[in-house]
């Protein structure tokens, strides 16, 4: 705390921390609506919210954001159950991507070597095609090119090039995707899920 703060900068603080609880306010009321089990529900009021989710994508239950304004889904694309998406920073998921349940996605991280621990962003670009599996980690700054496959519980600390197989911690090739020109769709999700 200073000690000699003038009047500018106390308002600043002010609106600073009342936005900053009128952000954590809205994304409780969204974290209860990822309770909801109806996907139009939900998606009405991610999209209210500044969300972009774009025709035949859905977001499964007890999802958790930070800023879903920052946060862009592409068409046909699937998340799963309890999914972690922050829009700390521009969150790019694009076209027929599938995301399993209890995937993290972060864009922001804190500077360990910072004196006073500051956060850092950078964004997050999923592209088309590519399937996350379940408990995956993206760390910020991640680029994950198209048809890559993250395997299950891998933590992802760099860019995946396209039709990649990475798993493990931190992640690794292990392996080449052999469809090469996806097409496919992923379909309806699951009604109460």
């Amino acid at each position: 705390m200073e000690k000699n703060i003038n009047s500018k900068k106390l308002v600043q603080r002010m609106l600073f921390r009342l936005y900053t609880i009128l952000l954590e306010v809205e994304l409780f009321f969204l974290r209860l609506i990822g309770l909801l089990p109806f996907h139009c529900l939900r998606r009405f009021f991610y999209r209210t919210s500044g969300m972009k989710i774009g025709k035949g994508s859905t977001i499964h239950m007890y999802a958790s954001f930070y800023n879903p304004s920052n946060i862009k889904i592409g068409e046909d694309t699937i998340i799963g159950e309890k999914a972690v998406l922050d829009g700390r920073d521009k969150l790019l998921i694009e076209n027929h991507v599938d995301i399993a349940s209890e995937v993290m996605i972060y864009n922001s991280e804190h500077d360990i070597n910072d004196k006073n621990f500051a956060a850092t962003f950078e964004p997050v670009i999923i592209e088309d095609y590519v399937f996350i599996g379940p408990r995956s980690i993206i760390l910020p700054g991640v680029k994950i090119k198209k048809g890559a496959v993250i395997g299950a519980g891998a933590v992802v600390t760099r860019d995946v090039e396209e039709f990649s197989i990475v798993g493990g911690v931190p992640a690794k090739v292990i392996g080449e995707r052999s469809l090469k020109d996806p097409s496919y769709k992923l379909g309806r999700a699951a009604w109460f899920r």
